[in-house]
């Protein structure tokens, strides 16, 4: 027994001296290209657990590294962010000193998180446009529908409650399964319902173009946005933010990010409070008819148990009220005069409540990395009194959802498991494999009740309501694994392979309830269910050539498909309930180059795709109801090329220029319009603008060297092509301008920033309803943000 002692005993030393003699301690220092020391600097080794920050001197040093290849991440206020590769050796301890360029000289390196690992934006072989905080800060990025164009051959479109409609060449939807996703911290944003919009104390946006199956399965097709917030650190710091503009916006944000025990526990919490007058008028009673405020949060808890671990618990929400949700416009009244005017009788507010919450784990070891995320979701969404279905002053059709939170509460509960190669890893195979669970629920209850004036509709009653609920259950699972072989210094060759699962069921049951009676009197759909179960197979494949450091060709393949599912009830009989759909499946030829060039001073890179959409899902609005009813009914070719370009030319100038041609058109689609079948191939995408160019020039003049004061100068030219909104293409958008600007002065700790949006006030439509009602795009807005930000 005591010789069994004495063998553990000596077995758990000789494994702690192994892991001592490996493990290593590298220091050393920060500097600018005068020498002189940055303090404050951020040094973190990628996809490890490993930061620090540089002290006074701008010495650093970070313990128990194990030995292997890294990139180092450097970043500090006032200077261009950089990555450096570290050889660390095994019982050496190693010294590394650093410098970094002015950030009015150099362009920042990009590290994304694309392929779930972090790297270099340059070095991946996949279209991906990458916006840091600065960026954002820049571009006053206040929602994700504001990256329209920012990002070439993005579309984003607003229907009018607060929901973004997104496409991505070509590859778009307007039903509840987006066609490109969005991520928030790693939590796929399941439904339009259940995800949050609105941008504040962001780090950084990814927007990966073209299908993006094989590492994020479901509604990828189209590819996905990618949003990641600050978390905290040893540091403290924090910000607020102060902006007043016209129509009575308001916007107000603050932060605080610090270590509650260094090294050990830190806890972070970002706070919004929004408002906003309306852009709308109603005639009806001379009011302001899109009145609305949201509140949200978003807060971190964070724990290292070891250093090697880290445990992250995430809540976020978001609490919208809308009193004038879908201020739409009819097309034949789109003339001089009445722009932004509604006419409508019943005006509701909208409630809209959203809850994110995940629990995030990650071991970054010496023989592999693996990370665990469980995150739930949910959104109660409801008018509380009856919202206008006519869009008229007419009492002809209201929609009533208010039956407490039994129904329109959508849940989703995920949970993702991913292994991954150490950031250590010496190999020239690194890879990535993981599974994905979830499970929806989606109970919907809906009355559609006719007034005294239902007859202008075509309806033989009035005083009456049509009452339909539709309980859906979705759950599924995937399996995926990606990897890359360095088969030279100069290649790379990447491939991949996703399956997914998916089962669906669906409970439908319609009722008739006349005025004046407590209960329905009759069923008009017996309550009934179906189910469905989908699967697909997403494989990609790529090869990357990089003859030198600051160039990447690649030639990619990749597949992308959005889920199948079961239709809702309506009152429609030619679009009965439970009718299953299939999945869509995109398929992407794509060939790109990324240079940075003249010392980080250029970076311009290009991509061509060609895509083929098969199964296409065609979404049909069901009215009055405004539901969405989704068929298989032909297939689309997309085809165009990205173009990105930033450049610092001169010291303090800083110039961006983006384009994108999309060319998207049906090759087959055959619709039911009118009782009898219409074939409208060659038709073009609807949400697609031919043309997305955007040009932004920015400036920025020390006035005060000393004092760390800046005069700062912005200007944006935004042109949006050509644009269909429906199927017919009879509702078109002709190609616009819109211009930006920013000016004002910036501090080391504030900055008061006067800006404008939409200066030549252009009409434009935003988003349109096949029926012929649109929501125009935002008029001319200006006003004034007032920023400080705290730090230790």
């Amino acid at each position: 027994m005591k010789k069994k002692i004495y063998y553990s005993w000596l077995s758990l030393f000789i494994c702690v001296a192994v892991y001592s003699q490996q493990s290593v301690k590298v220091t050393g220092k920060i500097t600018d290209s005068k020498s002189s020391a940055i303090s404050n600097a951020s040094i973190y080794l990628l996809n490890t657990n490993l930061a620090v920050f540089s002290d006074a001197q701008g010495n650093f040093t970070i313990n128990n590294i194990s030995p292997g290849n890294y990139t180092m991440a450097i970043s500090a206020i006032g200077y261009a962010s950089a990555n450096e590769k570290l050889h660390i050796t095994a019982g050496t301890n190693a010294t590394f000193n650093f410098q970094l360029a002015n950030a009015a000289d150099q362009l920042d390196a990009v590290v994304v998180t694309a392929e779930k690992k972090e790297e270099n934006l340059q070095n991946i072989p996949v279209s991906i446009s990458a916006l840091t905080s600065k960026n954002i800060n820049e571009y006053r990025l206040w929602s994700s529908k504001d990256l329209t164009a920012i990002v070439p051959n993005l579309y984003a479109g607003n229907p009018g409650d607060g929901r973004n409609v997104n496409s991505i060449r070509g590859i778009t939807s307007s039903s509840y399964d987006p066609a490109v996703t969005t991520y928030i911290d790693g939590v796929n944003q399941f439904t339009l319902d259940t995800y949050i919009p609105q941008l504040f104390d962001i780090e950084r946006i990814e927007v990966l173009r073209g299908p993006q199956g094989t590492l994020y399965g479901r509604n990828a097709m189209g590819g996905v946005i990618n949003i990641i917030t600050k978390q905290p650190t040893n540091k403290t710091d924090g910000f607020a933010e102060i902006s007043v503009g016209n129509y009575g916006e308001q916007r107000y944000t603050a932060g605080i990010r610090t270590p509650i025990q260094k090294d050990k526990l830190f806890f972070g919490a970002s706070f919004l409070y929004e408002g906003l007058n309306g852009y709308y008028t109603n005639s009806y009673d001379n009011s302001k008819f899109d009145k609305q405020h949201s509140i949200g949060g978003n807060y971190y808890l964070k724990y290292l148990p070891a250093a090697k671990w880290a445990i992250t618990l995430n809540l976020k929400h978001l609490a919208n009220r809308n009193y004038g949700s879908f201020p739409l416009v009819l097309t034949s009244l789109n003339v001089p005069g009445v722009y932004f005017q509604v006419d409508q009788n019943a005006v509701a507010k909208l409630v809209d409540n959203t809850l994110n919450t995940s629990l995030s784990i990650n071991f970054a070891g010496t023989n592999f990395n693996f990370s665990s995320q469980t995150a739930y979701q949910s959104n109660y969404r409801y008018y509380a009194s009856p919202i206008d279905g006519d869009f008229s002053p007419f009492d002809a059709v209201t929609i009533i959802n208010n039956y407490r939170n039994t129904w329109n509460k959508v849940k989703v509960l995920t949970q993702e498991f991913k292994f991954s190669s150490p950031a250590s890893s010496a190999s020239p195979l690194k890879w990535t494999a993981g599974t994905y669970l979830f499970y929806q629920t989606v109970p919907n209850k809906q009355a559609t009740h006719f007034g005294k004036d239902a007859q202008i509709v075509g309806s033989p009653d009035s005083n009456y309501a049509i009452i339909n609920t539709t309980h859906a259950k979705n759950l599924g699972a995937a399996l995926y694994a990606q990897a890359t072989y360095s088969a030279s210094s100069y290649v790379d060759i990447i491939f991949g392979l996703r399956y997914d699962y998916q089962h669906s069921k669906e409970e439908v049951l319609g009722e008739y309830q006349p005025d004046g009676s407590p209960t329905p009197i009759f069923q008009t759909q017996a309550d009934t269910s179906a189910t469905a179960s989908y699967s697909a197979f997403s494989p990609m494949l790529s090869i990357a050539f990089h003859p030198i450091s600051t160039t990447n060709l690649y030639a990619t393949y990749s597949r992308g498909f959005r889920t199948g599912g079961l239709t809702q009830l309506s009152s429609d009989p030619s679009q009965p309930p439970l009718y299953a759909y299939k999945p869509e499946y995109s398929n992407n030829f794509e060939a790109g180059i990324k240079n940075t060039l003249f010392q980080n001073r250029l970076r311009a890179n290009l991509s061509l795709f060609y895509t083929t959409i098969s199964n296409a899902q065609v979404p049909t609005l069901v009215l009055p109801q405004a539901i969405t009813i989704t068929k298989n009914a032909g297939s689309l070719d997309s085809k165009g090329f990205d173009a990105e370009i930033a450049a610092t030319p001169i010291r303090g100038l800083e110039a961006n220029y983006n384009f994108g041609y999309t060319h998207a058109r049906y090759t087959t689609l055959k619709l039911s319009q009118n009782g009898s079948e219409v074939d409208l191939a060659g038709k073009s995408q609807i949400f697609t603008p031919d043309i997305t160019s955007m040009l932004a020039l920015q400036y920025s003049l020390a006035v005060n060297k000393s004092q760390s004061v800046r005069l700062i100068v912005r200007g944006e030219w935004i042109y949006i092509g050509s644009t269909y909104f429906d199927l017919n293409n009879s509702i078109h958008q002709s190609p616009y301008s819109l211009l930006n600007a920013r000016i004002g002065i910036a501090l080391k700790n504030i900055e008061l920033m006067f800006w404008g949006r939409n200066l030549s006030d252009t009409k434009y439509i935003s988003y349109a309803y096949d029926f012929g009602a649109i929501h125009l795009g935002n008029p001319r807005t200006y006003g004034f943000t007032l920023r400080v930000k705290l730090s230790s």
